[in-house]
Protein backbone atom coordinates (compact mmCIF):
# COMPACT_ATOMS: atom_id res chain seq x y z
CA UNK A 1 0.00 0.00 0.00
CA UNK A 2 1.28 3.09 -1.03
CA UNK A 3 2.39 6.11 2.01
CA UNK A 4 0.41 9.26 1.33
CA UNK A 5 2.75 12.29 1.93
CA UNK A 6 1.06 15.22 4.03
CA UNK A 7 3.06 18.11 5.37
CA UNK A 8 3.47 18.91 9.07
CA UNK A 9 2.39 22.60 9.39
CA UNK A 10 1.88 23.54 12.82
CA UNK A 11 -1.83 23.44 13.52
CA UNK A 12 -4.36 25.01 16.94
CA UNK A 13 -5.04 21.91 19.46
CA UNK A 14 -8.43 21.46 18.26
CA UNK A 15 -8.98 19.86 22.47
CA UNK A 16 -8.46 23.87 23.06
CA UNK A 17 -11.32 24.78 20.63
CA UNK A 18 -13.14 21.57 22.99
CA UNK A 19 -11.80 23.55 26.85
CA UNK A 20 -13.32 26.47 25.53
CA UNK A 21 -16.81 24.76 24.99
CA UNK A 22 -16.39 23.13 28.61
CA UNK A 23 -15.36 26.91 30.17
CA UNK A 24 -18.59 28.57 28.32
CA UNK A 25 -20.82 25.84 29.52
CA UNK A 26 -19.18 25.18 33.19
CA UNK A 27 -18.07 22.10 32.95
CA UNK A 28 -16.15 20.36 35.12
CA UNK A 29 -13.14 19.14 33.11
CA UNK A 30 -9.24 17.93 32.71
CA UNK A 31 -6.93 18.18 30.76
CA UNK A 32 -4.96 14.86 30.78
CA UNK A 33 -2.31 16.25 28.79
CA UNK A 34 -2.02 17.91 24.99
CA UNK A 35 -4.01 15.10 23.27
CA UNK A 36 -6.79 14.17 26.01
CA UNK A 37 -9.54 16.31 27.51
CA UNK A 38 -12.04 14.94 30.08
CA UNK A 39 -15.89 16.39 31.46
CA UNK A 40 -18.67 15.63 32.98
CA UNK A 41 -22.00 16.82 31.82
CA UNK A 42 -25.05 16.76 33.15
CA UNK A 43 -28.00 15.00 31.72
CA UNK A 44 -31.69 14.70 32.29
CA UNK A 45 -31.28 11.01 32.73
CA UNK A 46 -27.92 10.40 33.62
CA UNK A 47 -24.53 12.33 33.82
CA UNK A 48 -22.32 11.48 30.90
CA UNK A 49 -18.31 11.75 31.19
CA UNK A 50 -16.92 12.86 27.64
CA UNK A 51 -13.99 12.49 26.52
CA UNK A 52 -11.89 14.27 23.54
CA UNK A 53 -8.72 12.52 22.31
CA UNK A 54 -6.64 13.87 19.66
CA UNK A 55 -5.08 11.06 17.58
CA UNK A 56 -2.56 13.51 15.71
CA UNK A 57 -1.10 10.85 14.04
CA UNK A 58 -4.57 10.23 12.00
CA UNK A 59 -5.28 13.73 12.47
CA UNK A 60 -8.81 12.79 13.75
CA UNK A 61 -10.49 14.10 16.80
CA UNK A 62 -12.35 11.07 18.44
CA UNK A 63 -15.19 11.20 21.19
CA UNK A 64 -15.91 8.88 23.75
CA UNK A 65 -19.65 9.76 25.62
CA UNK A 66 -20.40 6.88 28.30
CA UNK A 67 -23.27 7.22 30.92
CA UNK A 68 -23.62 5.59 33.77
CA UNK A 69 -24.67 2.07 33.33
CA UNK A 70 -22.74 -1.08 33.74
CA UNK A 71 -24.11 -3.87 31.63
CA UNK A 72 -24.05 -7.19 33.32
CA UNK A 73 -23.40 -10.40 31.99
CA UNK A 74 -26.24 -11.98 31.78
CA UNK A 75 -27.73 -9.13 29.60
CA UNK A 76 -25.05 -8.38 27.60
CA UNK A 77 -26.27 -10.11 24.38
CA UNK A 78 -29.85 -8.51 24.50
CA UNK A 79 -27.53 -4.99 24.65
CA UNK A 80 -25.54 -5.57 21.73
CA UNK A 81 -29.33 -6.67 20.03
CA UNK A 82 -30.43 -3.13 20.95
CA UNK A 83 -27.19 -1.28 20.06
CA UNK A 84 -27.23 -3.24 16.47
CA UNK A 85 -30.85 -1.61 16.39
CA UNK A 86 -29.91 1.73 17.45
CA UNK A 87 -27.10 1.88 15.05
CA UNK A 88 -28.84 1.24 12.25
CA UNK A 89 -30.91 4.81 12.99
CA UNK A 90 -27.89 6.75 13.83
CA UNK A 91 -26.75 9.08 10.39
CA UNK A 92 -23.65 9.95 12.78
CA UNK A 93 -21.59 8.33 15.31
CA UNK A 94 -22.47 4.98 16.87
CA UNK A 95 -22.98 2.96 19.95
CA UNK A 96 -20.40 0.47 21.06
CA UNK A 97 -20.36 -1.67 24.34
CA UNK A 98 -16.98 -2.53 26.04
CA UNK A 99 -17.52 -5.63 26.93
CA UNK A 100 -14.25 -5.66 29.57
CA UNK A 101 -16.02 -4.11 31.79
CA UNK A 102 -19.77 -3.78 30.65
CA UNK A 103 -19.66 0.13 29.39
CA UNK A 104 -21.71 1.62 26.63
CA UNK A 105 -20.73 4.17 24.76
CA UNK A 106 -21.42 6.74 22.28
CA UNK A 107 -18.14 7.20 19.72
CA UNK A 108 -17.73 9.91 17.08
CA UNK A 109 -14.67 11.41 15.04
CA UNK A 110 -13.79 14.32 13.04
CA UNK A 111 -11.34 13.75 10.52
CA UNK A 112 -9.06 17.10 10.67
CA UNK A 113 -6.83 15.44 7.46
CA UNK A 114 -4.34 17.74 5.93
CA UNK A 115 -3.56 20.10 8.38
CA UNK A 116 -7.62 21.52 8.76
CA UNK A 117 -8.38 23.32 11.56
CA UNK A 118 -11.18 22.31 14.02
CA UNK A 119 -14.25 25.20 14.70
CA UNK A 120 -16.23 25.56 17.60
CA UNK A 121 -19.38 24.73 15.18
CA UNK A 122 -17.68 21.79 14.37
CA UNK A 123 -16.46 20.30 18.04
CA UNK A 124 -19.86 21.49 19.17
CA UNK A 125 -21.86 19.63 16.80
CA UNK A 126 -20.02 16.35 17.75
CA UNK A 127 -20.71 17.01 21.46
CA UNK A 128 -24.13 18.05 20.99
CA UNK A 129 -24.88 14.76 18.72
CA UNK A 130 -23.11 12.83 21.53
CA UNK A 131 -25.37 14.27 24.32
CA UNK A 132 -28.75 14.10 22.12
CA UNK A 133 -27.88 10.48 21.28
CA UNK A 134 -27.13 9.38 24.55
CA UNK A 135 -30.41 11.42 26.10
CA UNK A 136 -32.51 9.97 23.58
CA UNK A 137 -31.67 6.07 23.87
CA UNK A 138 -30.70 6.25 27.57
CA UNK A 139 -34.10 4.61 28.38
CA UNK A 140 -33.84 1.85 26.02
CA UNK A 141 -30.43 1.00 27.41
CA UNK A 142 -32.54 0.92 30.93
CA UNK A 143 -35.44 -0.69 29.66
CA UNK A 144 -33.28 -3.71 28.76
CA UNK A 145 -30.08 -3.32 31.89
CA UNK A 146 -32.35 -3.05 34.48
CA UNK A 147 -36.45 -4.21 33.40
CA UNK A 148 -35.45 -7.45 31.76
CA UNK A 149 -37.27 -6.39 28.28
CA UNK A 150 -35.70 -7.58 25.05
CA UNK A 151 -34.45 -5.23 22.26
CA UNK A 152 -37.00 -4.18 19.83
CA UNK A 153 -40.10 -3.78 22.64
CA UNK A 154 -37.22 -1.48 24.86
CA UNK A 155 -35.99 0.65 21.83
CA UNK A 156 -40.00 1.24 21.26
CA UNK A 157 -41.10 2.04 24.81
CA UNK A 158 -37.91 4.58 24.62
CA UNK A 159 -39.03 6.26 21.18
CA UNK A 160 -42.58 6.07 21.96
CA UNK A 161 -43.52 10.16 21.67
CA UNK A 162 -46.92 12.05 23.53
CA UNK A 163 -47.97 15.16 22.45
CA UNK A 164 -49.49 17.54 24.54
CA UNK A 165 -49.79 17.70 28.82
CA UNK A 166 -51.72 16.12 31.24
Amino acid sequence: MPQIAHSEQPRTNPLDVVERIASVNDWSFERAGDDEITMLVGGKWSDYQVSFTWMHDIEALHLACAFDIKVPERRRGEVQQLIALVNEQMWVGHFDLWTQDGMVMFRHALVLAGGVEATPMQCQAMLSSALESCEGYFPAFQFVVWAGKAARPALDAAMFATSGEA
